[in-house]
């Protein structure tokens, strides 16, 4: 922005420049020629006194040589055709001067005032040239003169302009800032407003914003708390429901998804009461993905589904939060068990494509039917949120989440991660 003012600047200050000082330049032009002519003209009409009351040639003659310089070069053609001085007068101005007309004479050597006069003894014309460069003297350096003053104006502007650019420009960078800070989670960021009124007027609406919005995150953290902890008294009954269970592989399963389910709701208490936070570390998405699938294998050879993880044998290092990132799988191949019929089967696989490592979950169901599903609404009779969970921790760790529906059938969840380097 300070550019293009200090280029509008000066554009604006050149346009104006142009205008007053071409004019002015032909005017001083003009002026040295008019003020060259003028003593031309003087010198020739201080000479004709001498013409008008003497004969004597010789006179004449001295007055010519004192009146001469290099700056104009007087002549007087005496009547009979004699020529006093140089140059000699051209015939057509001769003639017209005999006419008793005063004048200029213009042509391409120069400019000659001429003036006839009626001598004692017999008529003169009196003709004093000023060569073409008299004409110019000193123009040239009256232009340069010009020039240097429109570069000055124009760097005058260009100075001023950019001042007040910065002066603009600074506060609207920081309040840029801030707002890139607060997009990416920095609850802390503000500005200092600053600039024209208009722009202090915004800085202090943004600061105004982000502190409403970390009040209504913490309201919401608090609320979600709340629930999660009310949600502890149903999970201590069924716990002391299953103590009553005869004991078996079945009681087994039922105390172990409990265990889970308490680890999980300790886990949303404490992510909501710390609020948002950025990836803090970096996890080796193998052995998470392996850990996760042989969890959920045993499912899936209870119902028998067919069931395959492809990993490298090499770790692939990620930017994020181990329970937020097991979370965020879980959700993904949980939603194949919820939204498939038995048995249909499951393909898991991670890949090393560049700098990215690329976890795709594939299933053999019926797919997505109204496409990529939105947040609080799957379109299968559920809430939406598991996708979501998944994608606003691909998104944390600088990542990305895919759906769509695979070519040979059934539905396609990938997810990105850009890889952190080795564990």
């Amino acid at each position: 922005m300070r550019r293009q003012l200090a280029l509008g600047a000066a554009a604006l200050t050149i346009t104006v420049a142009l205008a007053f000082l071409v004019p002015l330049g032909v005017l001083v032009r003009t002026l040295v020629a008019e003020r060259a002519v003028a003593r031309a003209d003087l010198t020739a009409r201080s000479i004709a006194p001498v013409i008008a009351v003497s004969d004597d040639a010789a006179a004449v003659a001295d007055a010519v040589a004192a009146l001469s310089r290099r700056d104009a070069q007087v002549a007087v053609q005496l009547e009979g055709g004699r020529v006093i001085g140089r140059p000699a007068p051209p015939d057509d101005v001769v003639s017209t001067a005999a006419a008793g007309r005063a004048f200029v004479h213009r042509d391409d050597r120069g400019a000659t005032a001429v003036v006839p006069v009626e001598g004692a003894a017999a008529s003169a014309v009196i003709t004093v040239f000023v060569p073409g460069d008299e004409l110019t003297r000193g123009v040239g350096r009256a232009w340069g003169m010009l020039a240097l003053l429109g570069v000055a104006l124009v760097v005058v502007a260009v100075l001023l302009a950019d001042r007040f650019g910065r002066r603009i420009v600074r506060p609207v960078r920081d309040l840029a800032e801030a707002s890139r800070r607060l997009g990416a989670g920095d609850l802390d960021a503000r500005v200092a407003p600053a600039g024209p009124p208009e722009i202090a007027e915004v800085g202090q609406v943004t600061n105004r914003l982000a502190e409403r919005i970390v009040e209504l995150l913490t309201a919401e953290r608090e609320l979600v708390a709340d629930v999660s902890h009310r949600l502890r008294t149903p999970l201590a009954v069924l716990r002391l429901d299953a103590e009553q269970l005869p004991p078996g592989p079945a009681t087994e399963r039922v105390r172990e998804d409990l265990d889970v389910l308490e680890h999980d709701l300790t886990m949303v208490i404490q992510q909501a009461r710390r609020g948002f936070r950025g990836p803090a570390s970096t996890i080796d998405l193998v052995g998470l993905v392996r850990d996760r699938a042989a969890f959920w294998s045993a499912l899936a050879e209870e119902q028998q589904r067919p069931w395959s993880v492809t990993v490298p044998d090499r770790p692939l290092t990620v930017a994020s939060d181990r329970e937020e990132l097991a979370a965020a799988l879980d959700a993904v191949l949980g939603n194949v068990f919820t939204h498939t019929d038995e048995p249909a089967g499951c393909r898991i696989s991670l890949l090393a494509i560049n700098d990215e490592a690329v976890l795709t979950v594939a299933d053999d169901g019926p797919g997505f039917v109204q496409g990529a599903p939105a947040r609080g609404s799957s379109g299968a009779g559920s809430t939406g949120l598991g996708l979501d969970i998944a994608r606003r921790v691909a998104e944390s760790a600088g990542g990305r989440l895919a759906v769509e529906n695979a070519p040979g059938g059934g539905a396609r969840v990938t997810l990105t991660f850009p890889l952190a380097g080795p564990t």
